[in-house]
């Protein structure tokens, strides 16, 4: 049986998954320049923080397509934003355009988030993209907890009549900081069951993180397990010659 995805994991996710194989034996990196982050949170409007959102909407953003490859809807309903995909979110997102200062703080958050899944799949190796230059994981926690105080909260009491009250926690001001937005969304999913099933691919030339979807899952992909497949057999081939 395959196992869900919160949106959260998702988020927390395809961040990280912007350093990736470049297919030719090294690493490319999908966020060097702002068109390449407005592009991302374009294709993930639910990354974006309330402010911005209700910003983009009021100046009549217009829908814009998006990469088709760098597009993931979320799985699960849990998280506050909406779903990405959703008419409403993308008409938002629509009308986002990152800066340069936006850029180096979701860079930066994104080398914490990943030195923080390397700590995640212990014992197991971390991703080989940056196995030799994360940053110490102290310095991650503080970087992952610095980013997303950028944006305070406050509780909120919800208690409808005939049920359990119940507290959310909503922006003390307009929310408009992303990378606050996405700090939060890595702290509910490496506080959450499913950092358990990360995991990284290290299938030949693979560089990603995963989440394992059911129980004998090696590989991020098919194509993954068939890469390994096909080098475990020429090394077996080697050692018998």
């Amino acid at each position: 049986m395959r196992e869900t995805i919160s949106r959260d994991a998702r988020l927390a996710l395809d961040l990280a998954l912007t350093v990736r194989h470049d297919g030719n034996g090294g690493v490319a990196d999908d966020l060097t320049d702002p068109a390449d982050l407005t592009a991302w949170v374009r294709a993930h409007p639910e990354a974006l923080p309330a402010g911005a959102r209700s910003r983009a909407d009021d100046r009549g953003a217009t829908p814009q397509p998006s990469d088709g490859d760098r597009h993931t809807a979320g799985a699960d309903a849990q998280g506050m934003a909406p779903q990405p995909g959703d008419g409403d979110s993308g008409r938002q997102a629509a009308g986002f355009t990152a800066d340069a200062a936006q850029l180096a703080a979701v860079r930066a958050l994104r080398a914490a988030v990943r030195a923080l899944f390397a700590r995640a799949v212990r014992p197991g190796e971390p991703s080989p993209a940056d196995a030799a230059r994360l940053m110490p994981v102290p310095d991650a926690v503080r970087h992952l907890n610095e980013a997303a105080a950028r944006t305070p909260t406050v509780p909120v009491l919800d208690w409808p009549e005939g049920v359990t009250p119940v507290v959310h926690r909503r922006p003390a001001d307009a929310g408009d900081d992303l990378t606050a937005s996405l700090a939060h969304a890595v702290i509910a999913f490496l506080a959450s069951p499913d950092r358990d099933r990360l995991r990284a691919c290290h299938a030949p030339r693979c560089v990603r993180y995963f989440l394992k979807e059911h129980p004998r899952q090696e590989w991020c992909k098919p194509s993954c397990g068939n890469r390994a497949r096909v080098a475990r057999h020429h090394q077996r081939h080697r050692t018998t010659a």
